[in-house]
C-alpha cells in the first residue's frame, strides 16, 4: 500500500499542498485532477521523492520514505514525466535501459527484458536504435514507460502522460495503456487534467482544489455525490462535447 499521512508542502509564500492523508491500495489505479497549479504534480513528485514534505511523510508497505530508504524504495517505483522526459543524448534503448545498466544488469536479462517491453507496448524493434528526436511523439511516450517500467516496479506514477500528444494518438494510447495498467497489476497513480481521462483509467479520482483535498471517489460518486459546489461545477464544466451535444437536442 502507498500511504499519504498528513503530507504537506510550501514553496515560499505558496501553499501547494495543504495537510491531506491518502491510501492507496495495491493494484489500483487512482487519478489526481483539478484547476491549473491545485497541487496534482506536487503530490506525485512527494510520492516519488523528488521533494520532501513539510509536515507527515510518504510510506511504501509501511517503510517510510526517508533519505535512509529513498534509493531502495524509488526502485520499487517508476515514474513517467511530461512529455517523457527522455535524455536526448541516448537512443531509445539506452534510455529504456539506463537504471539497469547503472544497476549492472546482464546483459542477457536486459535484452530479454526489452524485448517484452517492446512486445508489451508495441514498440517496434527497428525504433530502439533511434534518438528521441528521430521517434514520434507516441513513440517517445511508450520509451518513457518502458523506461519506468524496466526494472518491473510496485508502483507506476505517471505526469501527464498522454498530455502533449495529438486527440488521434492520444486515444489509441489510452486504450493501450489501459490494458496494460490492467494487465500488469501494478499500483498506478497518475495525474491528468481530463475528467473523462481520469474516469477512463482510474477506479478512484482524487480532486484537489488550491492544494486542498476536495473528494475523493469514483466518477459515479462525484456526479451523484459531489462534496461541495465546487465539486459539482468542476464535474458539470467538464462534461463531454457529446454529452453536451445530447443535453442540447
Amino acid at each position: 500500500m502507498l500511504t499519504l499521512d498528513n503530507i504537506s508542502k510550501r514553496f515560499g509564500s505558496v501553499m501547494a499542498l495543504q495537510p491531506l492523508s491518502l491510501e492507496i491500495q495495491h493494484g489500483t489505479t487512482h487519478a489526481l485532477i483539478g484547476p491549473s497549479g491545485c497541487g496534482k504534480s506536487t503530490l506525485l513528485r512527494l510520492m516519488v521523492g523528488l521533494i520532501t514534505p513539510d509536515t507527515g511523510q510518504v510510506m511504501l508497505d509501511g517503510a517510510a520514505l526517508t533519505p535512509a530508504t529513498i534509493r531502495d524504495i524509488r526502485l520499487r517505483m517508476g515514474y513517467v514525466i511530461q512529455e517523457g522526459g527522455l535524455f536526448p543524448h541516448m537512443t531509445a534503448r539506452g534510455n529504456v535501459t539506463f537504471m539497469a545498466r547503472r544497476l549492472r544488469w546482464p546483459g542477457d536479462r536486459i535484452d530479454e527484458r526489452v524485448a517484452e517491453l517492446a512486445r508489451l507496448t508495441h514498440f517496434p524493434d527497428a525504433a530502439l536504435s533511434r534518438y528521441p528526436a528521430q521517434l514520434s511523439g507516441g513513440q517517445r511516450q511508450r520509451v518513457g514507460l518502458m523506461r519506468a517500467l524496466m526494472l518491473d516496479p510496485q508502483v507506476l506514477l505517471l505526469d501527464e502522460p498522454l498530455g502533449a500528444l495529438d486527440p488521434m494518438i492520444r486515444a489509441s494510447l489510452q486504450g493501450e495503456l489501459r490494458d496494460i495498467f490492467q494487465s500488469l497489476n501494478k499500483t498506478v497513480v497518475l495525474v491528468t487534467h481530463d475528467l473523462a481521462e481520469a474516469a477512463y483509467f482510474a477506479e478512484k479520482i482524487v480532486l484537489l482544489r488550491r492544494g486542498e483535498l476536495r473528494q475523493i471517489g469514483t466518477m459515479r460518486e462525484l456526479i451523484d455525490a459531489p462534496a461541495s459546489d465546487f465539486v459539482r461545477e468542476f464535474v458539470s464544466a467538464q462534461r463531454s462535447l457529446v454529452e453536451t451535444l445530447e443535453d442540447a437536442s
